[in-house]
This record gives structure tokens, C-alpha cells and sequence, in this order.
């Protein structure tokens, strides 16, 4: 609804209108009525109005002045003067200020207003319109244009370049000059990419919001650097240099770089990292060394967040990784049946600093990380404490796509955080296979409804007999276990992805929002928009 503003020192004037205006039937909100243009041009600063019904001879800021004001504000702020005035010259100013239309307070008809008001919003629903249909058409140019860049930078990778002077004009075409200079190639990646998918719900989102702040910060920058798109989380800079020896590209390239990455943090809770390659001066030289910043995965695998390396030629480890695994297993198994959190860090942190010294192959750290986790599960599950929630095919395509070691020393300290606190939870809940399976089963459901009936049917008990095994083992009853699990649910979806809490409601099951905020508010003793106000913001 827009919203509409009354300003006038007549008080019963802004009484009646205020109450004889049927606001909400026209599709409007009334957000204020006030006495004098200050107190109105305050308030306008704070949330802004889309109407304005303003009189002229008001005390400390007549209504010509707050035009002119909120005008500087907001362009497109519709404006009428409600005013005692008639006479020619006040009609003047107003039109020089561009009021849609001017009424005299002793001929006023409630109904003229809510004619007025009605080609008010009729105007600005159009005219909302016409900018969607804008912003419609510009990001279709956008992203037609990201499509051709990312099409540009491929083929110079993966293709011969035939002519390079026609290769310079494509270039240009692109807002990259080249001509008479040489070029720094830069590898930009987005760490901590799972994390940053699931903030940002679809790739296309992802990219998109980078690519915004990446070409704001590169246009504005004098060089004239170019990002170009490999894929969602990888691109290249290209940072246009003088030729010659008087000025370093590098030392000027890291301030750019580093620019662009407290930019993004800070706009996003995004970081990024980088790799930079060496200057070229030929278009054939460009193409070699992209491709060698495009092969450079075993340098990323172990570079840390928010870093900045120039490439270099990675010399792996010729040692047996798995000649140790016998040894990690055992500590690992130690942290679990121990059930502390504060063990994990010690031992986490020491095989991965043995990993990080010796350099082992990143496809060989990977193969040997999710051995050691599918083993713990098998051991948890082993010791009914615990159910395995994923297949070898997710963990080993979760695996597949995380780039760097810090990026699964997270993951693999997740999986001790949930598996710790599912073992210890088992151990609260019961020793019972029945209470167990039950409890494997809702964490596998929780995007439905789940009913006592349903879950005793699946276990092949009779429902009252589980509903009592089930209270008396655990000492709640099932269905309040249902509620802690979906709001347990509920807040790592708040925490970690931009999903709205109407879709939350819907993922887990629930038709009825109101039952769902009443719900999580009385677990968690906030409502779920209040919770991801107050949590902390995960980068």
C-alpha cells in the first residue's frame, strides 16, 4: 500500500479527513497527520511518504517549503495543497513545484479527495510498472551481456585465439583496453561456497549479487580492470597496466583486490579470495597463464580465507596419506565416545595442520576425509547412538565441491557438532531400538506432517502403547519431540539461507503460519523474525 502524509495546522481539518477517508479501500495507509511542515519533513526522513496532502500557512515550514524539501528527497512523491488560499499567485508556486492539484479548504467535497487520491495511486501503480518493466529490461541486458563475457572468457581459455587484434576489439567491446598495455590476470573465488549457496538460495542469486559490487567497485576504479564469470564461484579480473618498468601492477593490484574484498564483506558477509597471475603483454600470453590460474585447484585447496597468493607451482606430497589413517580413526573414535565438544578442536586441528604442512593431493584429502567420516557413522550407528541421515553418494558429492582444506576442516567439525549432540541426545532419549528408529524417523520427515499413528504404523506398534514407551523413555511426549525437531530445524534455515519464514512454515510441513510462529516462539521464546534479528550473522 503507499503511504500517505496529512500536514495541516488546523486540527479538526486533519480529524475529518483522517476519519471520513476510507484509506485502506483505496489501497492506502495513512502513516501520519501533522500540525507543521518540521515535524512532517521529520518524520518523511524516517519513512518516506508517497502522497503528500498538504496546507500552505502553517508555523515554522509552510507547505510550499516542505514541498521543495521532501521533493529533493523523493522525485516521484506525489503532492496536493489542501489550503484557506485562493489566490493566483499560491496556484502559481504550486505549479512551479509541480503539485498534481490544488483544493480549497471551503469547497472541499470528501469525495473530490478520494477521487484525487485514486488518480494518485492509479499514477504511481503506472508508473511502479514502468520501472519494473525497466529494471525488467535492464537486467535482461545484464545478464545477456554477463552471458556473452562468460562466453568471451571461455573461449580465450579453451580455444585458439586466430587473431589477436580482432581478439583486442572484442575486448574492448567489453570495456577492457588492452591496446598498448599489458594485462594482469587475477583468480577470484567465493569461499566457503556451501555455506554461501544455501545463504543465497539459487547460483543465479549468488552471482548476480557478487557480480553487482564487483562491477561497481572495477568501474569506479581507473585502471579500467574487468571481471569476467567462469562460473558461480569462480571469475577473472583483468587489470589493464602501463607497460614498462616505472609503475608495479602487483602492488597496485592488491589494493584494488583488497578493496574488493572488504566491499563485498561488508555488503554480502561474503568473502573472497585470490590468486594472481603474471602480467601479459600478447593476447596468446593472456590465454596461457588464465589457464594456468584456471589449474591452479591445488594452491586454492590450501590457501586460506580472505587470502591473496600469487601463483605459484604447486610440489604435492609423494607420501602415503592413508598409512596414518589408522592412527586418525582412533583419535577421532576417542573424541566421539568421550562425547566432549571442546576434544574435537585439538585433534581436528592437528590432522589438519598435518595435511596443510605436508600437501597432499586434494582429491587424495578428500578420499581420506570421507573414509574417516563414513567409518564414525558406522561406528556411532553401530552403537545405536546414532542414524545415518546421508548416503555415501551426498557426502561424496559434498566433498566433490568444497575447494579448500579450511572449507572441510568446517564441514568435518559439523559432523562431530551434530553427531555429538545426536549421541547424546540418544542417550537422554533411550536405549530402545523403538525410540531410536522413531526418532531417525521424524529426522528424515521433517519437511511433512508427522503423526503419532503414522510413525507407530511404520514401527509396527500399537499407537498407544508407542505414544507411552515413547513418553516414558524420553519424558515428552511424541509429538512435543515432533515441535523441538522442526524448530530446531526451523533455526538453521533462519540461520543459514535468506528463505522468508513463510517458506520455512511451508518446508516444514506446516499450512498454518500462524500455528507455526505461535509454536516456535513458545520453544524458542522469540518469533522466528525476531530470532534472525538477534542471531548472529553467519559469513
Amino acid at each position: 500500500m503507499y503511504k500517505v502524509m496529512l500536514v495541516d495546522d488546523d486540527y479538526p481539518v486533519l480529524e475529518f479527513l483522517a476519519n471520513t477517508i476510507p484509506w485502506e479501500k483505496l489501497g492506502l495507509t495513512l502513516t501520519g497527520t501533522y500540525e507543521n511542515g518540521a515535524v512532517a519533513l521529520e518524520a518523511a526522513q524516517k519513512m518516506m511518504p508517497d502522497i503528500v496532502v498538504t496546507d500552505i500557512g502553517m508555523p515554522r515550514m509552510n507547505g510550499l517549503e516542505l514541498i521543495r524539501a521532501l521533493k529533493e528527497l523523493e522525485p516521484r512523491t506525489r503532492f496536493a495543497i489542501l489550503s484557506c488560499h485562493s489566490e493566483f499567485h499560491y496556484a502559481q508556486q504550486a505549479m512551479k513545484l509541480s503539485v498534481q492539484d490544488y483544493l480549497v479548504k471551503d469547497t472541499l467535497d470528501p469525495e473530490d479527495m478520494e477521487k484525487l487520491l485514486a488518480q494518485f495511486k492509479a499514477s504511481l501503480d503506472e508508473e511502479t510498472k514502468g520501472v519494473e518493466r525497466q529494471n525488467r529490461m535492464r537486467q535482461m541486458i545484464d545478464r545477456n551481456r554477463e552471458r556473452h563475457k562468460e562466453s568471451f572468457l571461455r573461449g580465450t581459455i579453451h580455444e585458439p585465439i586466430l587473431d589477436g587484434q580482432a581478439w583486442l576489439q572484442e575486448a574492448e567491446a567489453f570495456g577492457l583496453r588492452l591496446q598498448d598495455r599489458v594485462c594482469l590476470p587475477v583468480a577470484c573465488y567465493i569461499d566457503d561456497q556451501r555455506l554461501a549457496r544455501q545463504r543465497f538460495v539459487t547460483d543465479d542469486v549468488l552471482r548476480f549479487a557478487v557480480n553487482n559490487i564487483l562491477e561497481e567497485i572495477l568501474g569506479a576504479d581507473e585502471r579500467g580492470a574487468v571481471n569476467f564469470t567462469y562460473d558461480v564461484l569462480r571469475s577473472f579480473i583483468l587489470i589493464p597496466a602501463p607497460g614498462g618498468i616505472k609503475t608495479n601492477p602487483y602492488d597496485e593490484a592488491v589494493k584494488l583486490l583488497a578493496r574488493v574484498q572488504s566491499t563485498v564483506y561488508a555488503a554480502l558477509k561474503l568473502k573472497l579470495s585470490f590468486i594472481i597471475g603474471r602480467t601479459c603483454g600478447e593476447p596468446s600470453g593472456l590465454k596461457q597463464e588464465l589457464t594456468g590460474l584456471l589449474g591452479a585447484s591445488g594452491q586454492r585447496f590450501y590457501m586460506r580465507q580472505q587470502s591473496m597468493e600469487k601463483r605459484e607451482q604447486m610440489t604435492f606430497s609423494e607420501a602415503d596419506l592413508f598409512s596414518c589413517y589408522d592412527e586418525a580413526a582412533s583419535g577421532f573414535r576417542g573424541v566421539l565416545l568421550e562425547g566432549g565438544a571442546d576434544t574435537v578442536q585439538p585433534v581436528l586441528a592437528y590432522w589438519t595442520g598435518y595435511l596443510r604442512t605436508e600437501k597432499f593431493r586434494p582429491e587424495t584429502v578428500k578420499d581420506w576425509v570421507l573414509k574417516l567420516v563414513l567409518d564414525l557413522k558406522l561406528k556411532l550407528q553401530s552403537m545405536q547412538l546414532f542414524r545415518n541421515h546421508y548416503s555415501v553418494e551426498i557426502l561424496h558429492k559434498e566433498l566433490l565441491e568444497m575447494d579448500t582444506l579450511d572449507e572441510i576442516e568446517a564441514w568435518v567439525n559439523g559432523f562431530f557438532e551434530s553427531s555429538l549432540t545426536a549421541a547424546r541426545d540418544a542417550k537422554v532419549l533411550s536405549k530402545r531400538t523403538e525410540v531410536l528408529d522413531a526418532c531417525h524417523y521424524v529426522s528424515q520427515h521433517l519437511n511433512r506432517k508427522i503423526s503419532l499413528d503414522e510413525v507407530a504404523e511404520h514401527l509396527y506398534m500399537n499407537p498407544s502403547y508407542f505414544s507411552r514407551l515413547f513418553k516414558k523413555e524420553t519424558g515428552e511426549t511424541f509429538i512435543e519431540y515432533v515441535n523441538r525437531a522442526k524448530v530446531n530445524r526451523a533455526k538453521e534455515l533462519l540461520d543459514g539461507t535468506n528463505l522468508s519464514v513463510a517458506k520455512i512454515c511451508e518446508a516444514l510441513g506446516y499450512d498454518n503460519h500462524s500455528y507455526f510462529i505461535k509454536m516456535f516462539k513458545a520453544a524458542a521464546g522469540v518469533t522466528p523474525q525476531e530470532y534472525r534479528g538477534t542471531a548472529p550473522v553467519k559469513a
